[in-house]
């Protein structure tokens, strides 16, 4: 490329001013044919760092990409406010937010070329054809798509396509980059580049990123922060690895982590945690006698010959450098996992005992955690 062509071009480093992005008291309703109310987003406040990327992370039908049309403008919302810095932007047209967009489906229009797709933005913002055409390579150069501008979308593969989308949301240099669920439509190793990608990108743009998807393993490996999101309510914020470590309730616990966080029915009595069959397993827990529900992460089930856990493996799991035991707790008719150093050798039948090095202790009927 012509040094001469791009030198009153700014680079990627200082085009993108990331800004912060305030969600304040945010309603969303939807009205079915027959008049059923289902409330999307439900006073949602939050505010997300200029220059981080935030995944936005929950199941199906909790409000995410709700929440992620409210801040680009394709929604209203029945209430509250959104503030790219200290700007109002509620009302303000969608084109005129400094938004760039990228679709789970990518959006890609088939009968243009790359470098045709990246430049469309800039043609309805009446960018002259030679800026344009300078600013489309340099965001190719940036996604690693600088030899693909003259191919055809159905000439790319699935990462190739996601990467035009994103260098054309970025060419517009928004002020925010949203993405919407951009990495469901990819196999598994695709899957792992692209989110990688996205990182990079967005660590050497600086730009503010919204990254929504279902995927709690995407959101926190790539995330500065996570927003756990349940029927269209706020659970929990905060960096990855504390929001696993220290989750505020029952659904935060379930919803993170892979394998699932055991769950097993217990009681305090005393300022002890007592398995049903009647075992301590911990104390310190500054509460009334009740019953209550243990939450114990896979890894936190440590293999001890003086462990209060007891257990029957009923299946073994090689999972590379670790295995995994399914095991059926003594006197609770209860399976749990465990995660162990592949170095131990164990059989269906074998009888074994744990330590619980982290206890989490839910209320039973609010799904509250008790600290």
């Amino acid at each position: 490329m012509n040094k001469e062509t791009t030198k009153d071009i700014p680079d990627s480093s200082t085009v993108y001013k990331g800004v912060t992005v305030t969600l304040q008291n945010l309603t969303k309703e939807f009205v079915d044919k027959k008049g059923k109310v289902t409330v999307a987003v439900n006073d949602f406040s939050v505010t997300i760092p200029a220059g981080k990327l935030v995944g936005l992370l929950g199941p199906s039908g909790c409000g995410k990409s709700t929440t992620l049309y409210m801040i680009c403008g394709l929604h209203k919302p029945d209430a509250g406010a959104i503030l790219f810095d200290d700007e109002d932007v509620t009302n303000t047209p969608p084109e005129k937010r400094g938004i760039g967009m990228v679709f789970q489906n990518y959006a890609l229009y088939p009968h243009m070329t790359v470098k045709q797709n990246i430049m469309f933005p800039l043609e309805n913002l009446r960018v002259p054809h030679k800026e344009a055409l300078v600013r489309a390579q340099k965001l190719a150069e940036l996604v690693h798509i600088g030899d693909l501008m003259d191919r055809k979308p159905n000439q790319l593969s699935g990462g190739q396509q996601q990467r035009v989308a994103i260098a054309r949301a970025l060419v517009k240099e928004p002020r925010v980059l949203l993405l919407d669920e951009p990495l469901s439509n990819l196999d598994a190793r695709l899957r792992l580049q692209t989110r990688e990608e996205i990182r990079r990108i967005q660590k050497e743009t600086g730009i503010t990123t919204i990254f929504v998807t279902h995927d709690q393993e995407e959101a926190m490996s790539i995330s500065d922060e996570i927003i756990v999101m349940n029927e269209g309510i706020k659970q929990q914020i905060g960096h990855p690895q504390d929001v696993y470590e220290e989750p505020v309730n029952l659904f935060v616990a379930k919803f993170l982590g892979n394998p699932q966080i055991n769950i097993v029915p217990g009681i305090l009595a005393g300022g002890k945690c007592l398995l049903e069959n009647g075992e301590v397993i911990d104390s310190g827990i500054n509460q009334p006698d009740q019953e209550v529900l243990f939450g114990m992460r896979p890894e936190y089930l440590k293999l001890s010959k003086q462990g209060k856990i007891l257990a029957t493996v009923d299946l073994v799991e090689h999972i590379g450098r670790d295995t995994m035991l399914i095991c059926v707790l003594h006197g609770l008719n209860l399976k749990v996992r465990a995660i162990i150093p592949s170095e131990y050798r164990f059989a269906p039948g074998d009888e074994v005992r744990f330590e619980c090095s982290k206890l989490f202790v839910f209320n039973k009927t609010t799904g509250e955690r008790y600290k």
